[in-house]
């Protein structure tokens, strides 16, 4: 089981000793997943203890004007770092406190004291501390000083180009999803919790399961194909999306993610839902009136299931 801290200050959360990864992990993508693999491998070397720092809000959130895409939820995050053998996690709050925290600083109190760092790992572009000021170089000479030693990761090229959560995130943008599945090394996937509607899509005749996104801004808006899973299971059930602002009737002020499964029948209230982006069938727009969008609609449901491998004829028309 991984151990969750979110506090500097503390005892000592591995006190045999820790390899220690250190990155905002979101998306945990093949890049993200060689590195922990590395840590992993080596605390299984040194008897120590798999360990991980990472940050909340992320820090390029903390600092933009903008609302900024992310690939993954905390709570993914935290279930993909506990899957890739992550045995404590300390999740900072990145806040003014910490931003104004030194680089020396940073390394004694949570590298030193906290985790009792034996190796620490990043990657060749690592920056921390107050305004950045420290690098790699600084991490070594400090390490020098507390007894670890600083492992850079060298990057994961796919394509002759870097894996980064940048290049992912550009390729999701543009319905890519078949390019970004290699970088992420699995599809693209949002989960959450089902929550109750206003039963529109009903009267309408596409029931959908209403996921929240809970302040998440999604990398991807617009309405597609998709693969559902429920609960634990693997996501198969086909199935069209909607993931905006309904502009056209009960407009929200937040994105906010719908689903029709096709052909099923069930309660799906309060249920986890994982829905895997297949293919973007089109952006979202304002249309006249519920008869355009009705229509519109069956297009969409037809489109889906075509590219989904059904029978599109199935559809109602």
């Amino acid at each position: 089981m991984t151990g969750l801290s979110r506090d500097i200050a503390g005892s000592c959360l591995a006190p045999d000793g820790s390899v220690v990864a250190i990155g905002a992990f979101d998306g945990l993508h093949r890049g993200h997943q060689a590195l922990l693999a590395e840590v992993r491998l080596r605390a299984q070397a040194l008897d120590a203890t798999p360990a991980v720092v990472s940050f909340e809000p992320l820090p390029r959130t903390y600092f933009s004007r903008e609302p900024v895409p992310r690939l993954s939820s905390v709570r993914e995050k935290l279930e993909g770092l506990a899957a890739a053998g992550m045995a404590q996690v300390l999740l900072l709050r990145f806040n003014a406190a910490l931003t104004a925290m030194s680089a020396e600083d940073f390394v004694r109190r949570v590298l030193v004291e906290r985790l009792a760092a034996r190796e620490v790992w990043v990657g060749e572009d690592f920056r921390f501390g107050h305004k950045r000021a420290g690098d790699v170089a600084m991490l070594e000479r400090l390490g020098a000083q507390w007894g670890f030693l600083v492992r850079v990761m060298p990057p994961v090229l796919l394509d002759g180009a870097r894996v980064s959560a940048t290049r992912v995130r550009a390729l999701l943008a543009a319905g890519e999803f078949a390019g970004a599945a290699p970088l992420l090394g699995r599809p693209f996937v949002i989960e959450g919790r089902v929550e109750r509607g206003n039963q529109l899509g009903r009267t309408l005749g596409f029931p959908t399961a209403n996921i929240p996104l809970r302040g998440r801004v999604s990398p991807v808006l617009g309405i597609f194909a998709v693969r559902v899973g429920l609960g634990r299971s693997s996501c198969s059930w086909p199935g069209v999306a909607s993931l905006g602002l309904r502009p056209t009737v009960n407009q929200v002020a937040r994105p906010l993610l719908e689903v029709h499964l096709f052909d099923f029948e069930g309660d799906l209230y309060g249920r986890r839902m994982a829905v895997e982006f297949v293919a973007k069938l089109r952006d979202e727009q304002k249309f006249d009136g519920l008869a355009a969008l009705t229509s519109q609609m069956h297009a969409d449901a037809r489109l889906a299931r075509e590219l989904l491998g059904m029978n599109p004829r199935l559809a109602v028309s």
